[in-house]
């Protein structure tokens, strides 16, 4: 009677599928986009360019999230989600995320901490 749940493929698929793979790599990373917050709090955001390839000619956009939007409520819905708000608080600590940087040196590629230089007589 029973068998496999007929979901199991669907949900399988969902995470395989070419559009989802592409748009892992769409996204800037978390310490390019601190850095541009941090940029837009010293000084005001310029208005946004018109692009015709992006979404809403590219005026409805998450800085946060790095998203464009085709209206503006779709964006001010967004705004309202989960996973805005999740972004918004990492975004908004004063710890830094880390960065290429910190990778080189946790992996000893960086420069040497011999500690301090002893004089030689």
């Amino acid at each position: 009677m029973g068998g496999k749940c007929p979901h199991r493929r669907v949900k399988k698929r969902r995470y395989s599928h070419k559009s989802n793979r592409r748009a892992k790599f769409l996204v800037m990373g978390d310490d390019i986009v601190y850095d541009s917050l941090k940029k837009t709090e010293n000084g005001e955001a310029k208005p946004l360019p018109v692009d015709e390839d992006l979404p809403g000619l590219g005026q409805f956009y998450c800085l946060h999230c790095d998203r464009y939007f085709s209206t503006l409520t779709v964006r001010d819905d967004h705004f309202k989600t989960k996973r805005h708000k999740k972004r918004l608080k990492q975004m908004s600590s004063d710890v830094a995320p880390h960065c290429q940087i910190d990778a080189d040196l946790a992996a000893g590629m960086g420069l040497p901490d011999n500690g301090p230089k002893l004089m030689s007589f």
